[in-house]
């Protein structure tokens, strides 16, 4: 039997994997009161599905992980758009041409559109870094690194830009085309009854057993011939090199007493609030209902017991704390450390889906 610590996304497709493929038995042990992790969802009492642990939109490139999914639910096809609050107005995000043409005067904004063009062509990404090092563009890669980028930077993670790792200003894009789409991925969509139902029906296997509010400690391991393991990897090691830090989220929800609250599932402020975000999340899935439910997003630090930790805090100091912990991972048997938590990476869903699919072929499945 094979145990799986987690019943968020990567655990859950690795246990499918082990009861489709090895015909093997799989106990799923997780600490909350449902499954699915953090991309949990639920109906609430609006009839609006709503994201437990914030807003999650379905993207991605690779068709093997579009067709693996595709077994466990039907989709409702969804373009992920975005706005930001600048200066006084809703513009969409990532900043593009409709944006650069809502917040300058027209003559400077065709010109710069012209220069962009020109330098970079057509439907190409540019991060604020690249724009920062061309003489033509600093004013502008400044004014989106101030409106866009710094503030919700500063709430989001507590720290100086400078003192995160350079990826995480690298994915601030200037995107040189007019599509408003916050992806531009191949497959885009949310599941058609919820993710829930998603991860439910991809664990339905009789050979699947899963036990909520289940501590691992709790676990004699001893019963187990392979364990997967998506929890904090500090933690597996009881902290004995030291606490790797997380951000976490705290989420205020509100009905509000009318069809529509905004135009986007989602709408930044990067300044004047302390909030980061407002979802309504209505917009998933096109619902019809008489009221919508929105959640305002606030940053917090991970406390252990408190809330739950989202985000691996990206810096040169907690990369090598990791390392660490990694190294020690190596040398446990029949362990196999898997996804956000365990890895200390941040992880799209479909990265992590991918990242599962993976590891069941070369480090459980035996041919």
């Amino acid at each position: 039997m094979y145990l799986v610590i987690g019943a968020g996304l990567s655990g859950c497709v690795v246990a499918e994997r082990i009861a489709k493929e090895l015909n093997k038995e799989v106990h799923i042990i997780d600490r909350r009161n449902h499954v699915g992790g953090n991309i949990h969802d639920y109906v609430d009492e609006n009839g609006v599905m709503v994201h437990t642990y914030g807003p999650h939109a379905f993207h991605t490139n690779h068709k093997q992980v579009w067709d693996y999914l595709s077994q466990f639910t039907e989709w409702k096809p969804y373009f992920h758009h975005v706005e930001g609050y600048i200066d006084g107005q809703d513009v969409p995000i990532p900043f593009n041409f409709n944006t650069i043409e809502k917040l300058f005067p027209q003559e400077y904004a065709n010109n710069l559109i012209h220069e962009l063009i020109t330098e970079f062509g057509i439907n190409k990404k540019v991060t604020i870094l690249e724009l920062l090092q061309n003489e033509k563009f600093k004013d502008l890669a400044q004014f989106v690194y101030e409106k866009v980028f710094l503030g919700y930077t500063q709430k989001q993670w507590d720290k100086k830009p400078e003192e995160l790792d350079i990826s995480v200003s690298s994915r601030v894009p200037i995107y040189t085309s007019k599509d408003d789409r916050y992806f531009q991925d191949t497959y885009q969509a949310i599941p058609e009854q919820g993710y829930t139902k998603l991860i439910e029906n991809m664990i339905q296997s009789p050979l699947i057993n899963v036990s909520l509010e289940t501590d691992f400690s709790d676990i004699d391991v001893s019963q187990y011939e392979k364990i997967i393991y998506t929890g904090m990897i500090d933690e597996y090691f009881n902290y004995s090199l030291g606490k790797l830090p997380y951000r976490s989220l705290e989420f205020t929800l509100k009905t509000i007493d009318k069809p529509q609250y905004q135009n986007t599932a989602q709408k930044n402020y990067s300044s004047n609030f302390d909030f980061t975000r407002i979802t309504e999340y209505k917009h998933f899935l096109d619902q019809n209902t008489e009221k919508t439910t929105i959640a305002l997003e606030y940053p917090k630090a991970y406390e252990e017991g408190i809330n739950e930790p989202y985000y691996p805090i990206p810096s040169d100091e907690n990369h090598a704390l990791y390392v660490q912990y990694r190294k020690l991972a190596k040398n446990e048997k029949n362990v196999i450390f898997l996804g956000r938590l365990a890895e200390y990476k941040y992880y799209n869903m479909d990265q992590i889906v991918k990242s599962a699919l993976y590891t069941f072929e070369k480090e459980i499945y035996v041919k």
